[in-house]
């Protein structure tokens, strides 16, 4: 087996996969990225820019020339990122370990030294000495304490999870309750990820679903998402397939598609490959307001007029908007860090209500935005679906991952939106608030019991039937408080 070198070539098909990091030194096409930046809408690279291991080539045929070796790719970094997320207990617990092994530890000392210090300095008798060391053994043992904890933060993550919330972990459900900022990935996340033809302009309005047939029959040849969206919009008009046969078919590459279709010419992509002239003053400069709009605008030219325009966006989802306004509600802050271009992040953190947003960034800039939060939030939540966002997921102190996203971005989230509802982020931090609630409840009404029970113990208010009452009622009253949250 040959490993790719550094200034090796490498030639690379329509539809195959970039083994590694490298220039384009020859050729052009359209990359999906999706793997690196989680933007489904692919990328035209042409001569000199760069390329990354893990993404496709859609069309054309490029030469590439390797300019990292296998082990400093970027993918190989997402990689390793990934595996810097550790497993951890949650605060309480670690307390309650650490407490419970020197507290036991005392209690059996002062156990030794009440079965005859009480007779030495206070008249005791032995055996009644003997008595009071063995009840106070029993009232002082910390079984409600320990049982503080673990009902309510398995009550917590089964409530959760016939909610559609999946916790890995009791820390997880803790530490949710303290998140002060809250990162979202766009793609997939806060959008639906896919483009949609969100409007359509066509030259000859009577005849508008001719053209629109053409075009999707032309279209359905194509792999790009963009005339795969135009076909389904076709399709959710209800119209039926042309009937013309489609012929002398083209494609250029990241640029568009061309084909014959009743003798006449037709070609459908870029204002520049249509004619940027008369792509731009068709309808009065429609495409210009569209495109202000962070809409991609896709062309159509019969012979040698422009008869369409089709602007195509990656929608909001119908839950986002809900979900930011209810996150901003309870004072938690919101950012979105996505890999697409100025203009779209800037027009979707606008729709969905974000406070902030960052562009462009690849997965290892996601992460260092998610410590710079950290730095300033204290505590800091990411909300992603894909490969490229589980190193950020990772770097949270909680991550939340979409029920839909990829299996790496689930394997990686301390969180799983089950029903890829963002809204119920902030029901699940309603859970977090509530079980630590209940958790400081148990804690001290236990330590409240066992300091009454040794008291009156010492006292000699106490005997050993009413002492294991005491003690064994108490954890079970723990144990019902944790489970108030089943309901």
């Amino acid at each position: 087996m040959t490993t790719l070198q550094v200034k090796d070539t490498v030639l690379i098909r329509a539809g195959e996969r970039i083994p590694a990091d490298g220039k384009i030194s020859k050729g052009t096409t359209s990359v999906d990225e999706s793997a690196i930046t989680g933007e489904s809408l692919p990328v035209e690279k042409t001569h000199s820019e760069e390329v990354y291991a893990g993404t496709v080539a859609l069309n054309g045929t490029i030469t590439i020339e390797i300019t990292k070796p296998a082990n400093e790719t970027l993918f190989q970094k997402i990689i390793e990122l990934v595996q810097q997320a550790k497993d951890e207990k949650s605060p309480s617990q670690l307390f309650i370990e650490r407490f419970e092994g020197t507290y036991v530890k005392i209690v059996l000392a002062v156990v030794f030294l009440m079965m005859f210090l009480p007779y030495l300095l206070f008249n005791w008798t032995l055996s009644e000495s003997i008595y009071r060391a063995m009840i106070l053994l029993v009232v002082a043992s910390p079984c409600a304490l320990v049982a503080s904890i673990m009902p309510a933060t398995l009550s917590a993550i089964s409530s959760s999870a016939k909610n559609g919330v999946l916790f890995k972990g009791g820390v997880h459900v803790e530490n949710l309750s303290h998140i002060k900022a809250v990162a979202f990935d766009k793609t997939g996340t806060l959008t639906n990820g896919k483009p949609v033809v969100t409007e359509a302009f066509y030259k000859e309005k009577d005849n508008q679903n001719q053209t629109l047939k053409i075009v999707a029959a032309i279209e359905k040849y194509s792999t790009h998402p963009l005339a795969q969206s135009i076909v389904q919009f076709t399709k959710e008009k209800g119209l039926d397939e042309l009937a013309s046969e489609v012929l002398d078919m083209k494609t250029i590459s990241g640029n568009g598609i061309s084909a014959v279709v009743d003798g006449d010419h037709w070609k459908i992509g870029k204002a520049d490959f249509v004619g940027k002239e008369d792509a731009m003053s068709f309808l009065h400069g429609v495409a210009n307001n569209l495109a202000k709009e962070g809409k991609t605008i896709v062309f159509a030219k019969k012979n040698n007029e422009i008869t369409a325009v089709f602007a195509l966006k990656d929608t909001i989802r119908k839950d986002a908007k809900n979900a930011i306004a209810l996150l901003k509600k309870h004072g938690i802050t919101t950012v979105m860090l996505t890999g697409d271009n100025e203009l779209t992040a800037k027009i979707i953190a606008k729709e969905a209500g974000i406070d902030s947003y960052i562009a462009n960034c690849l997965p290892e800039e996601k992460v260092t935005h998610v410590k710079q939060l950290r730095e300033k939030y204290k505590n800091v939540s990411m909300v992603g679906d894909g490969i490229n966002d589980a190193p950020a997921l990772a770097s949270a102190n909680v991550g939340i991952a979409m029920g839909e996203g990829t299996d790496v971005a689930m394997e990686t989230a301390d969180v799983v939106l089950m029903k890829n509802d963002l809204t119920k982020i902030t029901e699940a931090m309603a859970i977090s608030t509530k079980m630590n609630k209940i958790i400081k409840q148990n804690v001290f009404f236990s330590l409240s019991i066992i300091l009454i029970l040794i008291l009156s113990n010492f006292f000699q208010l106490l005997d050993l039937p009413l002492g294991v009452i005491g003690h064994e009622g108490s954890t079970i009253l723990v144990i019902l408080n944790g489970l108030r949250l089943l309901k």
